[in-house]
């Protein structure tokens, strides 16, 4: 695991002010923006014939000796390249390539990568790639650049250009470090970013920089500036395809057979030279991950987790639990609003980019936790979004199921009756959403409106206009499938990569761990889509398939409980020790100073909220983070 960086002066307008040092010296900068992502090493490496320059941060996990360190030249010299991430078949790719002729001088994966590259082409390469990853590929015979990304977004890499510079990273830092840069606030970005807490794929808070999508290349040569990514793994066709296909098998086999893949997926991420174990909340993916590990390890598998003081909130007795009966060395920590605040001010470097999932804190608190023990930890990301586990399901597919008989016209009306006649106060607020609701033209915008934060966020940020998103795009959605196939869609193309993966690799990354996600290996994503809905939802008990897997090692009753997340209790916290920070970041002349936001209707909200008439705390939140970023620039 480690953090990417470089540029490629392709109209040499950098370079004639530049040497090859001073080169060099750009992309070093680029690169200790990212030590906390790759603290055991840094290299560099300049093409400066074409003015190209390579920088990498290494996390050393596997091949701990000098033969792994990057940017890493091919034989011949005619490839270099930048990782970010794990190969985890690349023993048996290793062989294969052995086969074919090449030879290897040390055992990384990046050696293999360049093998693989050299053989195949980039494509085929990565398409044999079993693993999470964001690389840059240098082609100097062929003087093309090739960026890549893993196919369910587990790592991140950003791009723009600056100037006539193409610049990529794995963050944002290193874009603040480039000569020429400006640092400016993409107001459009940030009217998603309220809506979604996060701001989604392709843009970034900045304008002209991008996230490169999921399943992704993109290829820059010296005749166009502006090619597109290619899609090389297409999660719609997956679906559908899944869909169509169907599996076939009873109860009994799906059971034996999601076992089969989730243990071979646990396997191969269990392969580290160095110390590794797992985060454990006591739910059903985290709980599958770690009774696997246990079940194919020698010693006890070491097992993490956070606790709160408040009961609503608190998942860690349960953790406990499983652990115990598991039989795993088991770590917790027990955090409160005064441990929480004191993260606060890392967050906007942290983050590196407005981010506002309230689990945030937690997840960087136990992978510090973790951090003190291992290197690398396993986590059961992905099964909410493959595995129809989240409550919003079948709550949004109840209210569609309760207002799609009553034509649109009638619906509008309805909703305009309502918003027109009761003030937004007290059960007025219930009775808005309802209006809002049943005044949504299909299920999919209904869905994007469970989905938003500030409901209309164009009206909070100044000279804003909000970007279409797949919600918004019917030529992106699924053909012909049901409305649980949809949202699971959604997630999986939105939610889960801009959201839960990003949360997991900058809290992980800032304690420079590595953290694995083996239920999203490719095998295991595209079993779930071949399932019918009775195998993910049944007898009221979402993920029921992946549940059955777990109960061969856990009892049922030491699961069976309502899902409580691992958020923190931001609405409390906001009223208590929380207060002062957030009114300093909500001051009205600051927020007019600024002129990002409109000040009233967030005064408003703050407003009510400190007088218990409502709980804005998730909407309150994605403000103060950004304030909170925007006052670090």
């Amino acid at each position: 695991m480690c953090g990417i960086s470089g540029f490629w002066d392709r109209e040499g307008k950098l370079a004639n002010s530049c040497n090859r040092e001073d080169l060099e010296a750009i992309a070093l900068r680029m690169a200790d923006c990212l030590r906390l992502r790759g603290p055991d090493d840094r290299g560099v490496w300049v093409d400066d014939s074409a003015g190209l320059a390579l920088s990498h941060r290494r996390l050393a996990i596997v091949d701990l000796s000098p033969l792994g360190h990057q940017p890493m030249v091919s034989p011949g010299d005619r490839y270099a390249i930048v990782f970010n991430g794990e190969i985890y078949n690349f023993l048996p790719l290793r062989a294969e390539l052995t086969q074919l002729g090449h030879n290897f001088r040390g055992h990384s994966d990046t050696e293999v990568m360049l093998a693989a590259f050299a053989e195949w082409g980039v494509t085929k390469a990565v398409s044999k790639f079993k693993g999470m990853f964001a690389f840059a590929l240098w082609d100097r015979q062929e003087q093309v650049l090739h960026l890549g990304r893993d196919r369910t977004g587990i790592k991140p890499l950003y791009y723009g250009w600056i100037n006539s510079t193409f610049v990529f990273a794995s963050e944002l830092k290193p874009f603040q470090t480039f000569p020429g840069f400006e640092a400016k606030i993409n107001r459009d970005a940030l009217a998603l970013y309220l809506r979604y807490n996060y701001v989604p794929t392709p843009y970034s808070i900045y304008e002209n920089v991008y996230k490169l999508p999921p399943a992704s290349l993109l290829t820059i040569d010296q005749k166009c500036a502006a090619n597109s990514p290619i899609c090389y793994w297409d999660l719609k066709r997956v679906a559908e395809t899944g869909v169509s296909q169907g599996f076939a098998g009873s109860d009994t086999e799906a059971i034996a057979e999601l076992d089969n893949l989730l243990r071979d997926a646990v396997k191969l991420r269990m392969v580290a030279d160095v110390p590794l174990g797992a985060f454990l909340s006591g739910g059903v993916d985290s709980s599958t991950v770690v009774a696997l590990m246990q079940q194919m390890s020698s010693q006890s598998v070491k097992t993490f987790s956070i606790g709160f003081a408040e009961n609503s909130y608190n998942e860690a007795e349960y953790a406990q639990a499983v652990a115990k009966h598991l039989g795993t060395d088991h770590t917790e920590l027990y955090v409160n609003a005064k441990d929480a605040i004191g993260i606060l001010p890392q967050l906007p470097s942290l983050y590196d980019e407005p981010f506002a999932d309230d689990s945030q804190i937690s997840t960087f608190l136990v992978s510090q936790l973790a951090r003190k023990q291992v290197t690398v930890s396993l986590s059961g990301d992905g099964g909410d979004e493959l595995f129809y586990g989240y409550d919003r399901y079948f709550k949004a597919q109840n209210r569609w199921q309760a207002i799609r008989w009553l034509p649109y016209p009638l619906r509008k009306s309805i909703s305009q009756f309502l918003t027109a006649t009761i003030p937004k106060k007290s059960l007025g607020y219930k009775l808005h959403t309802l209006a809002d609701l049943i005044a949504t033209t299909n299920r999919e915008t209904l869905y994007k409106y469970r989905l938003s934060y500030w409901k209309n966020p164009t009206n909070i940020v100044i000279n804003s206009s909000e970007p279409t998103t797949i919600f918004d795009n019917s030529q992106l959605w699924l053909n012909q499938l049901t409305f649980p196939q949809q949202m699971m869609y959604f997630d999986q193309k939105t939610y889960l990569p801009d959201d839960i993966l990003t949360k997991v690799d900058r809290a992980s990354m800032g304690v420079s761990l590595e953290a694995r996600v083996p239920l999203l290996d490719r095998r295991i994503v595209e079993f779930a889509w071949q399932l019918p809905q009775n195998l993910k939802f049944r007898e009221g008990k979402s993920k029921w398939l992946l549940r059955q897997v777990l109960y061969q090692y856990v009892p049922p009753d030491l699961i069976e409980r309502p899902k409580k997340g691992f958020g923190i209790p931001i609405h409390n916290w906001l009223r208590g020790l929380f207060r002062d920070w957030a009114e300093s970041l909500l001051d009205e002349k600051l927020l007019m100073e600024q002129g990002f936001f409109h000040p009233q209707p967030i005064r408003q909200k703050w407003q009510e909220h400190l007088a218990h008439e409502k709980n804005w705390g998730y909407e309150l939140w994605s403000i103060l983070i950004f304030q909170s970023w925007l006052s670090e620039q």
